[in-house]
């Protein structure tokens, strides 16, 4: 007979993995709540088209991409970014400015899975829609912040890098660089390979290196202001008073110790407009933890309404790998607050309404499906990490009373049928 497994890249979640994963969730949602986004959801799978739009023909080599029966081009989803963008621009006109959304939702890519990265995974997408200043940046990347200070990480844990597109994009005009100059310099700055643009342009020289040598090792605000006071276009200064504006309010926050400049981060895909940023490791065991930044452009580009745009996303396989390296993963034990331990089938029907009236009022409570021997029963309430045994005897019973034993402090007391659930309740609350 076939053994069945699971296929490369896809995971499964067994009862101890499903608790890990929904103890990320609920942090998750719990950050976002408290910064006011609403959550969202939508199709797992989409038009291919919506994915070429965005990124062009070439994203199709990492699509699970396929014909549908009804002769569509489709494709599961390998991030949120257009699915938010064509839900927020068929209903921009109807939505309160700004429009802080959010969700966890399962992607798919199909390229090679190795450490942090699966074929199947799990984002917490964040992004704030209709504010075009560094405010939206502010609060998205404090949210950001938060997302990983909730686990108890801390800046000695993790750091953000924040970087600009549009500040390079003035450096480097500023330096005599056309558009098209300017778009392949930054696709050979994020892969640190610049053999691509001596190849299409030409060598460059010996100014235009060191200046963007100078401006790759910028790791401060004030190295910031001197990397660009020698040049002439008007567009850097107002640029640096949004820089000054968005590093200020992070570090009003208390934030500035998790934030560093690092120009260095562009981030490769085209449609960023802005700020960019990225979260990482302080030790630098493992691939970047999240990613965002701006793009004003992309609403638009989806056939919606010009609308600025900032966002980020972490991943569920990152994140559960710097927690567990931290030791900051906690051992989810599944144990039920009450075990029961029962006599014979007449005792289990009376057993029975008091286990449904305990659940009804959200107890944990378990009891051995079929008639045991009291010994093995005492063994399962022992290994069952429970704290109290309810205990159904005839003797008992036929005193209108039942058993309760504290499987901790291993005490035992008679508790009237009529009291169970109250006696139950006073023990876990400290009554």
């Amino acid at each position: 007979m076939a053994t069945f497994q699971t296929l490369p890249g896809f995971r499964e979640f067994y009862p101890e993995d499903f608790a890990r994963r929904n103890h990320i969730f609920r942090l998750w949602r719990q950050t976002a709540g408290t910064f006011g986004f609403a959550e969202y959801d939508a199709p797992v799978l989409e038009p291919l088209e919506l994915y070429k739009a965005k990124s062009g023909d070439e994203i199709e080599a990492q699509l699970f991409n396929f014909i549908d029966k009804g002769g569509r081009e489709v494709a599961l989803r390998p991030e949120m970014t257009p699915t938010v963008c064509r839900l927020v621009g068929s209903k921009a006109n109807a939505l309160k400015r700004p429009i802080k959304w959010f969700s966890i939702a399962e992607f798919y890519r199909y390229e090679r899975a190795q450490k942090g990265r699966q074929r199947a995974f799990f984002q917490f997408n964040a992004d704030i829609f209709g504010e075009p200043g560094p405010e939206a940046e502010i609060e998205l990347i404090a949210t950001l912040v938060q997302c990983f200070r909730s686990f108890g990480l801390t800046e000695q844990d993790f750091y953000v890098r924040l970087s600009d597109r549009n500040l390079w994009f003035y450096f480097l005009e500023a330096l005599g660089l056309d558009d098209e100059r300017v778009r392949v310099m930054l696709s050979a700055i994020d892969k640190q390979d610049f053999a691509r643009y001596d190849e299409k342009f030409g060598p460059r020289d010996e100014r235009l290196k060191a200046a963007i040598e100078t401006f790759l090792h910028v790791r401060s605000l004030a190295a910031l202001e001197t990397a660009h006071a020698g040049y002439s276009n008007p567009k850097l200064a107002a640029r640096f008073a949004d820089w000054k504006k968005l590093l200020g309010g992070l570090e009003a926050m208390g934030l500035g110790p998790c934030i560093g400049v690092d120009l260095s981060v562009v981030r490769g895909l085209a449609y960023y407009t802005g700020f960019v940023f990225e979260a990482f490791d302080r030790k630098g065991e493992l691939r970047a933890l999240a990613g965002g930044g701006r793009y004003d452009d992309l609403v638009e580009k989806l056939g919606g309404p010009a609308l600025p745009a900032v966002g980020f996303a972490i991943g569920d396989v990152t994140t559960g790998l710097l927690l567990e390296a931290r030791g900051l993963m906690p051992n989810f034990v599944q144990a039920p607050d009450v075990y029961c331990v029962i006599g014979g089938e007449k005792e289990r029907l009376e057993a029975f309404a008091d286990i449904h009236a305990l659940r009804s009022a959200g107890f944990r409570v378990d009891y051995p499906l079929k008639e045991v021997a009291f010994g093995k029963q005492f063994k399962a309430a022992a290994e069952s990490g429970a704290k109290l045994a309810l205990i159904y005897g005839g003797d008992e019973l036929a005193k209108g009373v039942v058993k309760l034993r504290d499987l901790t402090q291993r005490t035992e007391m008679d508790v009237p049928r009529a009291q169970i659930a109250s006696t139950v309740r006073n023990f876990f609350t400290g009554a």
